[in-house]
């Protein structure tokens, strides 16, 4: 058989890119839509096997977020997330080439040299050997990227781009946080608009960064979320703002606000667990993140779309309220997925802890912890449709 130029197949990807939105709405009007599982409180997160797909679930995500550092001790910063969808399909449909499920992936590198994110995604219906999220334990395949966890523990990440490739090792050096009520995260006024949830925080980084052909050594520290739902939002919400810190001192903090169309506080949540390993969960009342006046607000060239990249977070502990300023690695940290997903602002900041905490120090003396993570803001360019 002749084999296909590379350039060749790049263009068949980017034409199934725009087709698969049309190809999934002429589907779902040809058949019926069989019932999706629903995320119910009570279900126990067991491992290995919810490191791998649901497919019985409507959507979920694998979304790996770091910081990185070079030999010469530049920060660039990370994300690569693969998504799986599944399609409002009739599941009686013979044919192999039915949609049943989609997997699609993302992946950006943050230079603050450079000035705006490098990107590039991947799309396409699960089967043929090509495209696959495995349940039992991760191991996703879409064309040449894939996120594999070994026996180990240990996670690989290989990801290539027109202007990038990384190819990375992420070890666990502590425990999953089990988010929300043990695993079960409310996202709405409902307990039905909810995800399984749980993260991974400070995992160990190490790998190759190519760039221009040039293979750079690069190590870090990194973030997965792993969630998976079948009604997440409530229709009255546009968005989120969602914060992953790994913080200086070991500890790990999650926040979330998933705002209405006039950006007000819809639901939140998050947690927030100390070196020690003590977890304290967050409900509505326990978070606030700050909207700061909007001249101060960075607004894209690209999409004129503005979000609120500098700001604080606040969390409700026992001992009182913690809050910590946020300052994004740059500020255009948009990323444009369409067609095949949403335009959103993802971007590597820094933290740093305001006064005193609650907490003590070894010493007995108050100590204030920065940190390094992600924030990701949704539904500022049109509401976010999942």
């Amino acid at each position: 058989m002749p084999r296909v130029p590379l350039a060749r197949i790049a263009g068949l990807r980017r034409v199934w890119g725009c087709c698969l939105g049309l190809l999934l709405a002429g589907a779902a009007m040809l058949a019926q839509a069989q019932p999706v599982t629903p995320v119910r409180p009570g279900v126990a997160i067991t491992f290995p096997r919810d490191h791998g797909a649901h497919p019985d679930f409507r959507t979920e995500w694998w979304y790996l977020t770091g910081w990185l550092k070079t030999p010469e001790g530049q920060d660039l910063a990370f994300q690569v997330t693969f998504f799986r969808s599944r399609a409002d399909l009739d599941s009686a449909n013979p044919s192999q080439f039915a949609p049943r499920q989609i997997v699609f992936a993302h992946a950006a590198l943050s230079d603050p040299a450079l000035g705006h994110l490098l990107h590039g995604q991947r799309v396409a219906r699960a089967g043929f050997g090509l495209a696959q999220a495995a349940p039992g334990d991760t191991a996703i395949t879409l064309d040449d990227w894939h996120l594999r966890r070994e026996a180990s523990g240990r996670f690989s990440a290989q990801v290539g781009t027109a202007d990038f490739t990384l190819d990375l090792a992420l070890e666990p050096t502590q425990p999953v946080v089990l988010q929300g009520r043990a695993g079960f995260s409310q996202k709405g006024p409902s307990p039905a608009q909810a995800s399984h949830y749980f993260s991974l925080p400070h995992l160990r980084v190490a790998g190759t960064l190519t760039r221009h052909g040039k293979p750079l050594a690069v190590v870090g520290q990194a973030w997965l979320d792993r969630e998976w739902s079948s009604t997440l939002l409530d229709p009255a919400a546009v968005g989120w703002d969602w914060l992953g810190l790994n913080l200086d001192d070991g500890g790990a903090l999650m926040a979330f606000v998933v705002r209405d169309a006039q950006g007000l506080p819809l639901w939140a949540g998050g947690s927030l667990r100390s070196a020690d390993g003590a977890l304290r969960v967050l409900g509505p009342q326990d978070v606030r993140m700050s909207m700061p006046a909007k001249s101060t607000w960075w607004r894209s060239p690209r999409t004129g779309a503005a979000y609120p990249v500098q700001r604080s977070v606040e969390l409700r502990t026992a001992q009182g309220w913690r809050s910590w300023t946020l300052q994004p690695l740059m500020p255009d940290s948009e990323l444009d997925s369409r067609p095949a997903g949403p335009v959103y602002w993802e971007g590597a900041v820094r933290a740093q802890e305001q006064g005193a905490p609650g907490g003590v120090s070894g010493t007995g003396a108050p100590s204030a912890s920065g940190g390094k993570g992600f924030l990701e803001l949704t539904g500022y360019l049109a509401p976010l449709k999942l």
